[in-house]
């Protein structure tokens, strides 16, 4: 969203030299790619200290930076500086407020497994109706997250939010910044147990996400699994739930895998039922499917429509890709891995009718002390499919 200087820094509470008049064109926290007019919150990484690429940041184009007071001495030059206590609060505190001008439905989504894909999912289907705004790729943690939110414009209708966390109390954070009217979990597995004790563990934390809902809200929950089918027993607002099993809201039902086309299945809510076709590859997408479905129906998307839309859906990037090599079909499906996705990868592998499947395999990381045993289960889950 376009501000003036003047505007944002009566919302961040900054001091400094700087034109009041000067329109942010956009927001930053990357000098090497920053483009003229936007800009540059000085955040300091785990690696990096934007504080050190402020005069790139000039260089590129940079309206003005936003850095830390006690940072200002670094510079000759103290204009175009707006001066904060701390930069990374002050991105945060402007998406914020950016979220609340702005006014208007946020669809947050969370799990061990599937955000992205769910996150797309759900934004094509409620473009059917609506103008969405949806997260990038996966910038969806306390730096990428309320960049997001700062690319909101007066003319979307409606935005998609991805939350990740790999910490206790992450998403709970993401939260109070996003503010989202509809929380969407799609699974709990083991992953980042590195930083937590148990599964259950990492169930309580993605729970954060229905915690920081109003009562006026929306759970949307994957009924096919054992954590996050539970997530809605003390929510007071309204549940939708969603997967295979008989008590979900939105089922799907008759489902044949089609090997490199996807699948087809029923689609079942309450007394109405349409067959539909998507094209993402995997018994586990059809949960995502189901839950992005589950969202827009939610939104006012006409029943027919939104089903209709599933057949135009595309995989993400490394996301369950299938690329023809001559007569060698590829599942690129590397952006990331966990046990549960690996076994999910094998037995969408096996859906592809061939010759011979090969699994090209790579560690997987923040497994903590299990890491071992989940590799040698891996290990034997995909001897066992030979």
């Amino acid at each position: 969203m376009k501000l003036p200087l003047g505007r944002i820094a009566e919302i961040l509470q900054a001091t400094g030299d700087y034109d009041s008049r000067a329109i942010a064109q956009a927001y930053s926290i990357d000098s090497r790619n920053i483009q003229p007019g936007e800009l540059f919150f000085a955040v300091k990484g785990e690696r990096l200290d934007g504080h050190d690429f402020v005069e790139q940041a000039f260089q590129h184009g940079a309206v003005a930076a936003v850095v830390r007071k006690d940072s200002v001495q670094r510079y000759d030059s103290k204009t175009k500086l707006l001066v904060v206590e701390d930069t990374l609060l002050a991105l945060q505190g402007l998406a914020i407020a950016v979220r609340r001008l702005w006014g208007k439905p946020v669809i947050g989504i969370t799990g061990s497994m599937g955000k992205t894909t769910t996150k797309d999912a759900t934004a094509h289907l409620l473009s059917v109706r609506y103008n969405v705004h949806k997260s990038v790729g996966n910038f969806n943690n306390h730096f990428g997250l309320p960049l997001g939110l700062l690319k909101l414009q007066p003319e979307h209708e409606v935005a998609v939010i991805e939350m990740g966390m790999n910490h206790a109390g992450e998403i709970a954070a993401l939260a109070r910044i996003a503010q989202p009217d509809i929380g969407l979990v799609t699974c709990v597995a083991p992953v980042h147990l590195e930083f937590f004790d148990s599964i259950a563990g990492i169930a309580r934390a993605k729970y954060e996400l229905i915690e920081s809902l109003s009562h006026h809200g929306t759970a949307i929950l994957n009924a096919d699994d054992d954590y996050v089918c539970q997530f809605g027993r003390d929510f007071k607002g309204k549940v939708v739930r969603y997967g295979t099993k008989a008590h979900a809201d939105v089922r799907a039902e008759n489902i044949a895998m089609l090997g490199a086309a996807g699948s087809r299945f029923d689609v079942v809510v309450g007394n109405i039922r349409q067959t539909a076709t998507s094209p993402l590859l995997g018994r586990h997408n059809i949960l995502n499917v189901l839950g992005a479905l589950s969202a827009a129906l939610e939104r006012g998307v006409p029943f027919d429509q939104a089903v209709q839309a599933i057949s135009t859906l595309e995989a993400g990037e490394k996301r369950g890709q299938v690329l023809q090599l001559g007569n060698i079909a590829v599942i690129n499906d590397c952006y990331n891995s966990s046990p549960k996705a690996l076994m999910a990868a094998v037995d969408a592998l096996l859906d592809v009718p061939a010759k011979r499947h090969i699994v090209v395999a790579g560690e997987m990381l923040e497994l903590g002390s299990s890491g071992e045993q989940l590799h040698q289960e891996c290990g034997r889950y995909i001897a066992n499919k030979k």
